[in-house]
């Protein structure tokens, strides 16, 4: 698993991805400073082994997703569409083992 750090054009120019076999996992809110980006990174490893944090949702299209949540209850990211319940939570469980090892690359 890896993270890639992107940067944009952007008024909030800083985001990631955590990715798995090349598909997307998990995505950021838009930043500002790359700190806060970093930051969200590292949220993201401390609290993704924690089955409390994760809030699964299912969208009004009938596709499943899910956000994760940092102890203060902030959504720290969210998933792409999963036509699944079993794709969400195959992605849930890749984010629970390899996230808290996650390489970042900056794109």
């Amino acid at each position: 698993m890896k993270v890639v750090m992107k940067k944009s054009e952007a008024r909030e120019p800083f985001s990631w991805t955590f990715q798995d076999n090349g598909k997307s996992i998990l995505r950021s809110e838009n930043y500002k400073e790359k700190r806060n980006a970093v930051n969200g990174i590292e949220s993201v490893k401390k609290n993704c082994e924690n089955d409390g944090r994760y809030e699964l949702k299912t969208s009004s299209n009938g596709k499943f997703f899910f956000n994760l949540k940092a102890a203060n209850g902030q959504i720290i990211g969210t998933s792409p569409m999963f036509a699944s319940e079993a794709d969400r939570q195959a992605a849930i469980d890749a984010l629970k083992s390899k996230g808290p090892s996650a390489t970042v690359e900056e794109a």
